[in-house]
């Protein structure tokens, strides 16, 4: 990519809270990419095409997208990757050298490369504790890992309707069940837990003795609950800032051009950020 295209930023709403540009900062500084520079904007689904339209893509590299706009966005774009189109779902934006802006899903890619990086490369199932945006993510990198059934862990029938409709498009033999039976999820070897913080908290007296591999989404606060109780009983966890390095180390790859991002420094940058809040 040409030294032009030296903007990117995340967008959504809200958007405060985000450590998008802690990240790719970090992989700059680290990279010797003097001049790149990486914002933030709130932007909701109403001003995406506003904001969109102004943009010059001959400065712009690309975008990274937070909720409420990773569905927004796909009729914004001129296409958009297999693996974001298998979730209906798109966090990056990348704007070429022909002037094209195209759309892709790192979330699972990162997912699949935090467990990897845990050691968990098959399982034989698994469980998914919410149903979500993430968890549709979530069910989509276990299509890659995962051989056998998941369980999903739901509030609502609507939800459960959802999750086994994306397990028949993904290719995965989805069982739902009643978030009440929760706790049952505790038996699988991998529980990746989408919930929103505190969801899952009455569920951490539950962790059993001999706990396989928990992938709690969440970031801050950290360790959740359910987290903290995984660890002390010897479990391994993997926590929301190694999915959110992990995506962001393939969202640097793509709008740098840079073959290798650099995950050591971005994580080190990440971790003192969260505990600088």
């Amino acid at each position: 990519m040409s030294g032009t295209h030296h903007k990117a930023a995340v967008l959504g709403s809200p958007i405060a809270h985000s450590l998008s540009p802690v990240l790719h900062r970090a992989a700059y500084e680290e990279l010797g990419l003097a001049g790149r520079e990486y914002g933030r904007f709130e932007v909701d689904e109403a001003a995406l095409p506003g904001f969109l339209a102004e943009l010059d893509d001959a400065e712009w590299a690309g975008l990274s997208l937070t909720m409420p706009l990773k569905r927004a966005v796909i009729p914004l774009l001129d296409g958009i990757s297999e693996t974001a189109a298998s979730v209906e779902a798109v966090n990056t934006v990348v704007f070429t050298e022909d002037g094209r802006r195209t759309g892709d899903n790192t979330d699972i890619p990162g997912i699949q490369e935090a467990l990897r990086e845990r050691g968990v490369t098959s399982v034989g199932h698994a469980a998914i504790l919410g149903a979500g945006a993430t968890a549709s993510s979530a069910l989509a990198a276990l299509s890659r890992i995962c051989t056998g059934e998941v369980t999903v862990y739901v509030r609502s029938q609507a939800r459960a309707d959802e999750m086994r409709g994306w397990g028949e498009r993904l290719g995965v033999a989805v069982r739902t069940a009643p978030w009440d039976e929760a706790a049952a999820a505790f038996d699988a070897p991998l529980v990746i837990a989408t919930t929103p913080a505190g969801a899952t908290d009455a569920l951490a007296a539950a962790v059993p003795a001999r706990p396989g591999t928990l992938f709690d989404v969440l970031y801050e606060p950290w360790p959740t609950a359910l987290a903290a109780a995984w660890s002390e009983r010897g479990g391994a966890v993997v926590g929301g800032l190694d999915l959110l390095v992990h995506q962001a180390v393939l969202q640097v790859e793509q709008m740098t051009g840079c073959e290798r991002a650099p995950l050591a420094a971005m994580r080190k940058a990440g971790e003192a950020a969260l505990a600088a809040r």
